[in-house]
């Protein structure tokens, strides 16, 4: 009895830490999709460098990800399965702010193992002045000196950076001599910052691309194989990055060939997928969306708390319902329904009056409808909820979860095997 019993305690203590490797697993897939730049501060580094070995295999299989765990810190080479998507990037940054963190890191990359703020932006200002770059930058004005500091925390947040001493606001008000800060270079987080296949100085002057989408697909292209089982894997590993990083995948945005790969495997790709990243597929006639119902595991949440995030929900469900109800008219998909901003900013001017307590104040003030119109249009395209075209705004099917109405019943029980609700709303 007292030996059964003790195998019974193994199996028990067995399966309990079966289970906590498998959290533990899921707990860093999903910590790295969010920080594929992990330095040693970050909670999760601890069990991202006890799972490494399985991490590794995982996103080299899944999504054709090259991941490094050393002791200095973590990065996951993140390659995007959809090049031409304008949503992606850092929060508040435009061309020129790419343009300084790019001078910054060159500058770091050169630079002693500490190094001060205002010789970073001495030392950035003499970069900024080659004339091939046709750029111009200073430190004179204060929202310059203020743009030097954003890229310098952002820095800061990704653990390039260590601040020892100073203050970087004092450094934007005063601009003096004694307005300062001192910071430790981390060379390993610097050296992952770039997660390109190759590097843009590779190239000589007379061989770089030329334009934008060039630029971009010279510093991702990988090999493939030139064999059907080569091609196959870089079709699942593009899809794979697309249903991991994008809040859903549409098939009318897919090729031929990934369409019809798609409709194959789909169901089997979502399955691990989703077991991995605990998430749960929805799958419909237009796509698949792998969806975190936590709602942790996105740059934008939607629904969430503050004014933004409200108005955000206010307008999608309004696009909605109006997509609802021009199916109902008889309308069809062929004619969705579009919206101008002005439209909606005039949406947001009936509802103040309902809704406005709850926001901020500076957005019910006269005339901040254009631009909470314009925040909640921004946060629809991120979220691939609906689409901006010269100034109209075109839903996407999706947006349909969003539609608040009564409950219809259909009968579904004699329904063909093969037909599928359109993606979140009825037919």
């Amino acid at each position: 009895m007292k030996a059964a019993n003790r195998l019974s305690d193994g199996r028990n203590i067995g399966l309990q830490q079966q289970r906590f490797q498998r959290e533990e697993f899921r707990a860093c897939v999903r910590a790295l999709l969010m920080t594929p730049l992990m330095s040693p501060a970050d909670d999760d580094f601890a069990a991202v460098r006890r799972q490494a070995e399985a991490l590794r295999e995982w996103f080299s299989r899944e999504a054709g990800w090259i991941l490094q765990v050393e002791r200095e810190g973590a990065r996951l080479y993140k390659r995007p399965g959809n090049l031409s998507d304008a949503m992606r990037g850092l929060p508040g940054y435009d061309r020129r702010r790419y343009v300084l963190l790019c001078l910054a890191c060159a500058v770091l990359e050169r630079a002693d193992p500490q190094i001060t703020l205002r010789l970073l932006g001495e030392r950035l200002l003499e970069l900024a002045a080659e004339p091939a770059l046709d750029f111009t930058f200073t430190l004179e004005a204060q929202h310059e000196r203020r743009e030097l500091v954003s890229v310098c925390r952002t820095l800061l947040g990704l653990g390039v950076l260590h601040r020892v001493a100073g203050d970087e606001e004092t450094f934007v008000q005063a601009g003096g001599d004694q307005a300062d800060a001192l910071y430790d270079v981390q060379r390993r987080m610097l050296a992952g910052m770039l997660a390109a296949v190759r590097g843009p100085s590779t190239w000589i002057p007379e061989e770089a691309p030329v334009t934008l989408e060039a630029r971009l697909h010279a510093m991702v292209d990988e090999h493939v194989a030139d064999s059907e089982e080569g091609r196959r894997t870089a079709l699942r590993h593009q899809l794979a990055r697309r249903l991991l990083d994008d809040p859903v995948v549409y098939v009318e945005t897919l090729d031929a060939e990934a369409s019809a790969y798609f409709f194959n495997q789909r169901g089997t790709m979502a399955a691990r997928l989703c077991d991995a990243a605990g998430l749960v597929a929805e799958q419909r006639a237009e796509g698949l969306a792998l969806v975190d119902e936590g709602g942790l595991l996105t740059d934008v949440a939607m629904p969430a708390e503050g004014t933004d995030a409200h108005v955000t929900l206010l307008v999608a469900e309004h696009l909605a319902a109006g997509q609802r109800q021009r199916r109902k008219d008889g309308a069809g998909t062929a004619q969705a329904h579009v919206m101008r901003e002005h439209d909606i900013a005039d949406f947001l001017h009936e509802v103040k009056g309902q809704y406005g307590r709850y926001w901020r104040k500076s957005a019910r003030e006269p005339g901040a409808e254009r631009e909470l119109a314009a925040i909640a249009i921004d946060r629809l395209e991120k979220l691939q909820l609906a689409v901006r075209k010269a100034g109209v705004v075109h839903p996407l099917p999706a947006l349909a979860r969003f539609a608040m109405g009564e409950a219809e019943l259909r009968e579904t029980r004699n329904a063909p095997a093969q037909a599928i609700d359109s993606l979140f709303g009825p037919t």
